[in-house]
C-alpha cells in the first residue's frame, strides 16, 4: 500500500473535495483522482460517492481514513526515531488562525519553533475565529490560533496570551481618556463582522451596560482587521480592537489608542485542536510548546 496515496486520500476526506485536496498537496486534480482510483482498485472497494458536486466518503472510506491516519503517524514516528537529531525532522503544520493572533502572535511563535525545528513548514490560513474553529472541527487544519472559545467536546483549548480591548481613533480626533460608552455613541463606528472573537467581546460589553449594537452609529463592517484600522486612520470612524494590534499602530504614530471606561474584561488567545484528529509528530511538538512559544 502506497503511503503517499494514503496521504492524498486523507486530504480528499478532510476537504470533501478532489480539487481542494489537489490544491492542498500541490498536485493536479487528475493525479489526485488517479491515486484514489488506484487505492479503490487495490482494495476492491469504493471509497467515495460522487453525488452531484458533493464528494461523500463511503463507510469503507471512513474505515480506511482511520487506518490511514495511524499508518501515516507511524511513518512519522519511524522517521523521527531514525533521525540522529530532531532538528532534521521535516513536515507541514496546517494552522487556521483568526486575524489578530494570525498577524501579531503567530509569526513570533513560528520563528521560535523554527529555531529549534528549522525544517518545519507552516501552511497558514486566516479567517474569523468561528471559521478557523470550524476548520479544526472538520479536520481541515491541524491547529487553530483564535481569540474566542466555541465549546465542543471535540475541541481542546490551550490559553496562550491574555489581553483586553481598547478604542482606536485617527490622530486628528480628540477624545478624552478614558472613553465612555456615551462618548462612543457620538461617533461613526467601524465594526468587525459577527464571526470575529473581538465582535463577540464588544457585544458582551454592550450587553453589560444595557446597550446593543443598534445603539452604535455603525458605518461599515469588515472581515479584515487591517482594513478596519485603515478606515480609522482615514477618519471614517472609531473602532474597538485588540490592544496588541492597537499598540503596534499607536507606537508608529498611525492612530491613537484609548482606554475604555469601566471596561475590565480580559480575553485569551487560544491554541485549539481536535482531540479526535491524529496529529503528526511535528504538530504534537508545536502543541506541547505553544504556551512557551507565545
Amino acid at each position: 500500500m502506497d503511503l503517499h496515496q494514503l496521504f492524498v486520500f486523507t486530504k480528499v476526506v478532510e476537504h470533501k473535495s478532489f480539487s481542494k485536496a489537489a490544491e492542498d498537496v500541490f498536485l493536479s486534480q487528475s493525479t489526485v483522482s488517479s491515486h484514489i482510483q488506484a487505492l479503490e482498485k487495490m482494495l476492491d472497494v469504493k471509497l467515495f460517492d460522487r453525488v452531484g458536486r458533493e464528494t461523500i466518503v463511503t463507510p469503507y472510506g471512513e474505515r480506511l481514513y482511520k487506518w490511514a491516519l495511524k499508518l501515516l503517524l507511524l511513518k512519522d514516528q519511524a522517521l523521527l526515531d531514525l533521525k540522529q537529531g530532531m532538528n532534521d525532522f521535516r513536515g507541514v503544520i496546517q494552522i487556521a488562525a483568526s486575524s489578530v493572533p494570525g498577524q501579531f502572535l503567530l509569526p513570533k511563535m513560528v520563528k521560535a519553533f523554527r529555531e529549534q525545528y528549522p525544517n518545519a513548514i507552516f501552511q497558514i490560513t486566516q479567517s474569523s475565529s468561528k471559521t478557523a474553529v470550524e476548520k479544526i472541527l472538520n479536520g481541515i487544519g491541524d491547529i487553530g490560533i483564535v481569540g474566542h472559545e466555541y465549546v465542543s467536546d471535540k475541541l481542546h483549548y490551550i490559553p496562550l496570551l491574555k489581553e483586553k480591548l481598547v478604542l482606536i481613533t485617527s490622530n486628528e480626533m480628540e477624545i478624552k481618556d478614558p472613553v465612555s460608552i456615551r462618548d462612543m455613541l457620538k461617533y461613526p463606528f467601524i465594526m468587525r463582522n459577527t464571526d470575529s472573537g473581538t465582535n463577540a467581546m464588544i457585544e458582551r460589553f454592550l450587553k453589560k451596560n444595557n446597550r446593543t449594537k443598534e445603539d452604535l452609529n455603525i458605518v461599515a463592517y469588515t472581515d479584515s482587521g487591517q482594513s478596519l484600522m485603515q478606515f480609522v486612520m482615514q477618519g471614517i470612524g472609531i473602532a474597538i480592537i485588540s490592544e496588541i494590534a492597537a499598540k503596534e499602530y499607536a507606537h508608529r504614530n498611525l492612530l491613537k489608542c484609548h482606554e475604555i471606561n469601566e471596561y475590565d474584561d480580559e480575553r485569551y488567545f487560544y491554541l485549539v485542536y481536535n482531540v479526535n484528529k491524529t496529529q503528526s509528530i511535528l504538530s504534537k511538538l508545536f502543541i506541547e510548546k505553544a504556551a512557551i512559544l507565545a
